[in-house]
Formats: C-alpha cells, sequence, structure tokens
C-alpha cells in the first residue's frame, strides 16, 4: 500500500460533529439535517455553476466536502475522487503520455486552423453585426 492510502485510514470514517452534539440524539440529528442542507446548497449552487461562469467543480466538491464532515458515504466518494485525480496527474507526468498529448494537440489545432483558412478564404471575414448603421 501506497502512504496515501496508509494516511487515508488512518482518519476514522464518520461523524466530525463536537462531542457535545453527539451525546444527544435530537441535535445531533439536528447537526445532520443542517449539514445536509448546507452541503445541497453548495452542490446546487456548483451544478448551477456548470454552464455558467463560475468554478462550478470547485463548488460541488466544496458541498462534497462539507457532506464529508458528517457522512460515511461523502468521505469515501472523496477518499475516490481524491486517489483517481492523484493517479490522473501521475499518468499525465509521464514523458510518453505528455508527448502524445502534445502531439494530439497540435493536429487538432492544425486541422482547426485549416478549416477557419479554408471558411476565410470561401466566405471572407463577416462580422454578424453591422457596425456602419
Amino acid at each position: 500500500m501506497d502512504t496515501g492510502s496508509d494516511e487515508q485510514a488512518a482518519v476514522a470514517l464518520g461523524s466530525r460533529a463536537p462531542a457535545f452534539i453527539k451525546a444527544s440524539r435530537p441535535l445531533h440529528l439536528s447537526w445532520q439535517v443542517g449539514v445536509f442542507v448546507v452541503g445541497l446548497a453548495v452542490v446546487a449552487a456548483g451544478i448551477v455553476m456548470l454552464p455558467l461562469p463560475g468554478p462550478g467543480w470547485l463548488v460541488i466538491f466544496g458541498g462534497m466536502a462539507i457532506w464529508a464532515t458528517e457522512f460515511v458515504w461523502a468521505q469515501l466518494v472523496l477518499r475516490w475522487t481524491k486517489r483517481k485525480v492523484t493517479e490522473t496527474a501521475q499518468k499525465a507526468l509521464d514523458p510518453k503520455v505528455r508527448r502524445r498529448n502534445i502531439i494530439l494537440t497540435t493536429v487538432g489545432l492544425v486541422i482547426v486552423a485549416a478549416l477557419v483558412g479554408v471558411y476565410v478564404w470561401k466566405f471572407g471575414i463577416v462580422v454578424p453585426w453591422k457596425i456602419n448603421e
């Protein structure tokens, strides 16, 4: 096992509510409902930001982090996400993968430039608004 997994295993799953809140079942349930509602509001705001300008995914993961303070399922989702992001970042640092990505990006840019060039050659540069009027 790598050290990242060891560190994750050392952190206990479950509620991180203060002890006086955990001591009372109704208070703890109210706490969980509050955490869920706040996390839901943050996740919903992130979902709204996905098509709109704003850091949608960052806000969604922030809402998941809020849920993870209280719910085991959210803690497990965040651990899985962190592990996948770390694995992907390590793969991206591989020289072969980087070279392939650079080549694919260059080929894509050349294709787009050629298509734009053909369009401009055939139709010219025409702006969709009329400045002279």
